[in-house]
């Protein structure tokens, strides 16, 4: 209902640019272009967190992009949503252009749009899968930022041509604590086990396509690291063929399968800058 009310005021009421606060304007030309026209490049922190997988990030977490994802996170601009959501879109294609080079495809490839890599040259479709928030967090900011990230960028895809869905399969098996103040090391062990595949997503995440961890911002990539090995090993009790291990957190026994057997890439809008200094051609 927050969601839906707030959604409505931004219609109706006069706000500020959310990148710079320039009047009269939800995000004003110049902050768009910083956010959605730069060229997505991959972001590895100091230190990498092992598991981590390959993430592209479309702009350094600083200035207008900075103002603008917080805006949206934390003060309930929904409007930035949109073009958030598209500047993440550029990040996922850079993920897809990516796998594509390391497979040896050589279909055409340009901007935001399609990477011919399936039979006959067919666009292959493409699952953005967002790290989830914390039910405080929700109720906190009456929204799940990543989520309604993801949906924007989803629909920019499909607009570009490529065959994207969102499927919202990870959910907090148990509360963690805040992430702030907390190094690399100390998130590592505060996320570990703590995000499951719902009932359910194992099937959905076997279908045909790619597959790809989407978020707002990596700071320390542990969110991201806990995102991919809980697609990757999907708990169930009832599969008896596969081996049984125990619970991270619960100690319950269960039952491990491969649920997401393809790569497995991650995409955020923004990304620490420093995160990029180690990344140059």
């Amino acid at each position: 209902m927050r969601g839906w009310w707030q959604d409505l005021t931004d219609l109706v009421l006069p706000t500020d640019c959310g990148g710079c606060g320039r009047p009269r304007t939800a995000l004003c030309d110049e902050c768009r272009a910083a956010l959605c026209g730069a060229v997505p490049r991959r972001a590895r922190p100091e230190p990498e967190p092992p598991g981590l997988p390959v993430v592209l990030a479309a702009v350094p977490y600083e200035d207008a992009a900075r103002a603008v994802l917080l805006a949206h996170k934390e003060r309930g601009a929904l409007g930035l949503a949109a073009p958030l959501g598209a500047a993440l879109a550029g990040a996922v294609c850079a993920v897809l252009r990516a796998e594509s080079r390391a497979s040896g495809d050589t279909g055409a490839r340009s901007g935001v749009g399609g990477t011919q890599d399936g039979p006959q040259g067919r666009v292959m479709p493409v699952s953005l899968v967002p790290v989830p928030s914390s039910r405080a967090a929700v109720r906190a900011r009456g929204h799940d930022p990543a989520r309604r990230i993801a949906f924007a960028a989803a629909g920019e895809l499909r607009r570009a041509g490529i065959p994207a869905r969102v499927l919202a399969v990870l959910r907090q098996r148990r509360a963690v604590a805040d992430q702030s103040g907390l190094d690399s090391r100390q998130r590592q062990v505060n996320v570990a086990g703590a995000l499951e595949v719902t009932a359910g997503g194992g099937r959905l995440l076997g279908g045909e396509g790619r597959v790809v961890v989407v978020d707002d911002l990596m700071t320390t990539g542990a969110s991201l690291v806990e995102a991919a090995r809980a697609l990757r090993a999907v708990h169930t009790e009832e599969n008896t063929g596969a081996e049984a291990v125990r619970g991270p957190v619960s100690g319950v026994a269960r039952r491990s399968v491969s649920g997401c057997g393809k790569a497995i890439g991650a995409a955020v809008v923004a990304a620490p800058p420093d995160s990029f200094e180690i990344n140059r051609n």
